[in-house]
């Protein structure tokens, strides 16, 4: 795929050619998004051979580039189908075609409960703006792939594999289910809409109700792990992987589920789950630890606090989930207050201290995010699904302003 001048030259002539200083701070964060990943997809088309998929940075401070297998892979593909629908830029449609196209081995994995992730961020968006049959099609498979990880006796889709002598097994788990799982439920929902299957419908149900019964606290936040027993079904643990400790806050996981409950409504109308996620929100807004600027340490309950890392990924995850929220006529009296906080995260996001200086860290648009700092892992880095719920909060941001 060759073209006389580069996706970010292109897209710097467009930004020199308009006066962003007297944007709003949306419309300039949409110019920085289309120069930066435009820089991003020109570095990717630089390489020879196999998609080389930007995921986060290394320690030295290289792009680190996933394989189809990374449960992150599905998320610069709907980058940049994100940025094409913010810009109108039909350039961009063979570029977000040619990389969700290039991880289409992911709709058959059985191993990975991550699928939705992967597929529901690339094929699905490719589905939603362009009609493609074969996008259907491969969101069909990838439910069928994600269903042989329900397991009848608990009710819920089983997350990770517990093999012999792995860090799992040593935590004694034998079923464990994190929180992140309810985002996946939208691939599962979707395929019931796409094939008319309602097995789908009522495994996303199953798994949301079990969730809902088995992950959360009074104080309305949630465990990041719950470990089942594979034969009875019954509760085993609650503990954590990525929090700072069993009982704390992990602030992505927090976000996880004011997201996923958002979808499960979305989809079944229950207002049980609009509850949740509403609560949830609750908690982290008036947590006493929440920063003025609305981007969340990586844990709420971190020992270190003032001086934790942020997590900008969390924050980009509420902000897209909460504009959702204040379109539904269940959040009553709230729809505003959803907005504004919304709006709040994000101009902190768009602001420097969060997006990077074009043409710096790796071409990523956010800095500050954190993988797991219990694993020492990509700790106050860039990483690639930051930026893609970023790009979809925009966009829901100016779909709601648009009704306004």
């Amino acid at each position: 795929m060759t073209t006389k001048l580069t996706v970010a030259a292109v897209a710097l002539a467009a930004f020199a050619a308009c006066n962003s200083s007297s944007k709003g701070w949306h419309d300039a964060a949409v110019d920085n998004a289309r120069v930066q990943i435009g820089m991003q997809i020109d570095t990717v088309e630089s390489f020879k051979g196999a998609f080389h998929n930007p995921t986060t940075l290394n320690p030295d401070g290289s792009v680190l580039y996933c394989d189809v297998t990374d449960w992150r892979s599905g998320f610069f593909p709907g980058t940049v189908w994100y940025l094409y629908e913010l810009t109108g830029d039909s350039a961009l449609v063979p570029y977000a075609r040619k990389y969700t196209e290039s991880i289409a081995d992911a709709q058959y994995l059985k191993w990975h409960h991550d699928v939705g992730f992967m597929v529901g961020s690339s094929f699905g968006n490719g589905l939603r703006l362009t009609g493609d049959s074969a996008y259907a099609d491969a969101m069909v498979e990838a439910a069928q792939s994600l269903s042989t990880r329900f397991r009848p006796k608990a009710g819920i889709i089983q997350s990770w594999d517990v093999e012999p002598g792995s860090d799992r097994e040593a935590r004694e788990w034998s079923c464990p289910v994190i929180i992140d799982n309810m985002m996946n439920l939208e691939l599962l929902f979707e395929a019931t809409r796409l094939s008319g299957d309602s097995s789908y419908y009522r495994l996303a149900v199953s798994h949301a109700d079990r969730t809902l019964k088995e992950h959360f606290r009074p104080d309305g936040s949630c465990f990041h792990v719950i470990d089942y027993d594979s034969i009875s079904g019954g509760v085993n643990h609650r503990h954590t992987a990525q929090g700072c400790a069993h009982s704390s806050a992990w602030s992505r996981g927090q976000a996880w589920a004011i997201y996923g409950y958002t979808v499960a409504y979305r989809y079944t109308g229950n207002p049980a789950y609009f509850k949740r996620a509403a609560d949830t929100f609750e908690f982290m807004r008036t947590h006493p630890n929440m920063p003025s600027d609305k981007i969340p340490y990586w844990d709420m309950d971190a020992p270190g606090i003032p001086d934790e890392p942020r997590d900008a990924s969390a924050a980009a995850v509420i902000a897209s989930g909460l504009y959702e929220m204040s379109t539904y006529p269940v959040a009553e009296g709230n729809g505003a207050l959803y907005r504004e906080y919304a709006d709040s995260i994000m101009q902190s996001l768009a602001s420097e201290e969060y997006t990077a200086a074009v043409g710096d860290n790796g071409r990523f648009i956010l800095k500050h995010s954190v993988t797991s700092k219990p694993a020492d892992v990509e700790i106050d880095v860039p990483l690639n699904y930051a930026d893609y719920y970023y790009l979809e909060a925009l966009k829901r941001r100016r779909d709601i302003e648009k009704k306004l």
